[in-house]
């Protein structure tokens, strides 16, 4: 066997788990061979070189050889090597997301918390009491006849 189809040995290479999901990447342009875009039903031998575009990395591999069937992942790694540039990229990308930040941490103002909430809750009633009823102490009237009950929700 000298020619393989692309989705094939990228089904054998265990680069996916099935061949109509090597099959979907393909159709979504992000698989060529020999920097050219390539189709499922593209033939690849020992040499071609190979660039897969998996997330934010493009990994890079030449065929070194060709199985038509899946075997363990031992046998499947010897059917390609990784180019350098394609190594040093996917290292400069696990240092990158190691390096950085929680994406948590960043946000100053999140969803608040249950103490948060109830700190809200009794700020706000509060202030609506306040702002509904005026009464103070330095009223000139002793008597409760002039002002009738207030209505409303009483203060907690």
């Amino acid at each position: 066997m000298d020619r393989l189809r692309i989705d094939k040995w990228l089904w054998a290479a265990r680069f996916f788990k099935t061949r109509s999901l090597a099959a979907d990447e393909i159709g979504k342009n992000r698989i060529q061979v020999n920097g050219d875009v390539a189709k499922a039903s593209r033939e690849v031998k020992a040499g071609d070189t190979v660039a897969m575009r998996m997330g934010p990395l493009t990994r890079t591999v030449t065929v070194r050889g060709l199985s038509g069937q899946r075997g363990p992942a031992p046998v499947a790694q010897q059917l390609y090597e990784e180019t350098p540039e394609s190594l040093a990229a996917q290292a400069a990308f696990r240092e990158q997301r190691r390096m950085g930040s929680e994406p948590a941490l960043a946000i100053e103002q999140g969803r608040p918390t249950k103490r948060d909430r109830r700190e809200i809750d009794g700020v706000r009633h509060q202030a609506e009491w306040d702002n509904r009823w005026s009464a103070s102490i330095d009223d000139s009237s002793d008597s409760d006849d002039d002002h009738p009950p207030p209505r409303g929700r009483p203060q907690r």
